[in-house]
């Protein structure tokens, strides 16, 4: 089960994508997938209406897809957090981790148009790895 967000953007509804390809609004269980859906019992819900067959399925005919939560808190980057990454940027490895913050504004859907800031002369994107914590966290031990 993947959630999503989909529709024009600034209309998005929730929606999630089953293991065997349907797409599901889920409209009827959360106003969307949010800090409040996440930080509450919002995943157990779309998974127990999903079990239950009781989301109506969506035509995903030209339906865009939207940033993956709504309104994020913010953006927390890491850069240079890998060896190879260092050494094509011709940087040395930091002794820790570089650590920077993005605008949430910069969350898009996966085919969104990317807006460059007018005057820029380089941009760079990349992600690897997104994670939502969706409750409060401090001090985890590892795994």
């Amino acid at each position: 089960m993947k959630l999503l967000r989909v529709g024009a953007a600034g209309e998005e509804r929730p929606a999630v994508r089953t293991d065997d390809g349907r797409l599901l609004d889920l409209s009827c269980v959360a106003s969307d997938i949010d800090g409040a859906f996440l930080a509450g019992d919002g995943v157990d819900r779309a998974r127990a209406a999903v079990e239950a067959g009781v989301l109506p399925e969506l035509d995903a005919e030209g339906l865009r897809i939207g940033a993956p939560v709504a309104r994020p808190g913010k953006v927390v980057c890491v850069g240079l957090n890998y060896r190879d990454h260092a050494a094509e940027t011709g940087a040395p490895i930091p002794p820790r981790p570089v650590v920077f913050m993005k605008d949430p504004g910069t969350v898009v859907g996966p085919y969104d148009e990317v807006l460059i800031p007018r005057g820029s002369v380089k941009s760079d994107w990349e992600v690897e790895l997104a994670v939502v914590i969706g409750r409060r966290a401090r001090y985890l031990d590892g795994p």
